[in-house]
């Protein structure tokens, strides 16, 4: 069953919508939010995140408008499995920071902006979820929500819990950098991939800062007294004991990015 196109109270001057698709879980929450972004009467829609290959669920983005861009936040594949055959079913052109996952587009670059569908899409580079993780900023124009507009999040923020980082390709040093670079647009609405819509970009940014860093000192805490030849997954029984057993391997991950983040680094100790 496909789920009702849902309305995201406007913060820019693009029409944002968004259908969750089928593929609930420990990992993907409701589902992938697959957002359908266009200036209001242009007639044309950018998909971000197609998500699964689910037939009805690309279906129904297919047919939500005429589909002139695709884009992808990051390579997994709650985001990017449909994005061929929605491909097949637009002729839309497939775009990715990642170039294994364009298909008929060229590769995202930090800094781009894009024009489609009537709107202007700012690519922001922000790593550390996955090497290839971008969001996309939708700058309001109109004086809306302080003027900071809205950014669509991916995985980098998440609309509830917090976010994997998902080691070796994702790194606590970039995460850290890349919640710095969000947190500086200001009070934008949050549009994750997963959860629901967010109010205040800056504050979210914090907290999740603020969470890593608590996690850091745990894992440290954890490793001192276990030992320091302590396995990931010693440790992440230890730091993450109430955690959900089927997300216990997304944990381990984390705790093997905290465990390569050298002290020297921490903002805290004055590093970058």
């Amino acid at each position: 069953m496909t789920s009702p196109l849902i309305a995201v109270p406007q913060s820019s001057s693009a029409l944002t919508r968004f259908i969750v698709a089928p593929n609930p879980g420990p990992m993907t929450l409701d589902g992938t939010n697959s957002y359908l972004v266009g200036a209001p009467g242009s007639g044309q829609v950018v998909v971000v995140d197609p998500g699964p290959l689910d037939e009805n669920h690309l279906r129904a983005l297919a047919t939500a408008g005429k589909v002139a861009l695709i884009l992808v936040t990051h390579r997994h594949a709650d985001h990017t499995a449909g994005s061929e055959r929605l491909r097949e079913l637009t002729g839309a052109p497939v775009r990715a920071a990642d170039p294994a996952h364009c298909h008929g587009g060229s590769p995202l670059t930090d800094g781009e902006v894009i024009e489609a569908a009537g709107v202007l899409i700012n690519v922001l580079s922000t790593p550390g979820h996955t090497s290839d993780s971008v969001c996309f900023h939708l700058p309001a124009d109109n004086g809306d929500n302080a003027g900071a507009g809205s950014v669509l999040t991916g995985d980098t923020i998440l609309g509830r819990g917090t976010t994997v980082l998902d080691f070796p390709d994702g790194t606590v040093g970039d995460y850290l950098a890349s919640l710095d670079r969000l947190s500086a647009l200001g009070p934008a609405k949050v549009l994750p991939a997963h959860g629901p819509a967010l109010p205040a970009l800056t504050d979210i940014a914090a907290e999740y800062r603020k969470h890593r860093l608590a996690r850091l000192d745990q894992v440290r805490a954890a490793l001192q007294q276990l030992g320091r030849d302590a396995t990931a997954g010693e440790v992440a029984a230890d730091v993450y004991a109430d955690v959900d057993p089927s997300v216990r391997g997304a944990a381990e991950l984390s705790v093997a990015a905290q465990l390569q983040y050298p002290r020297a680094e921490d903002p805290r100790n004055g590093g970058a």
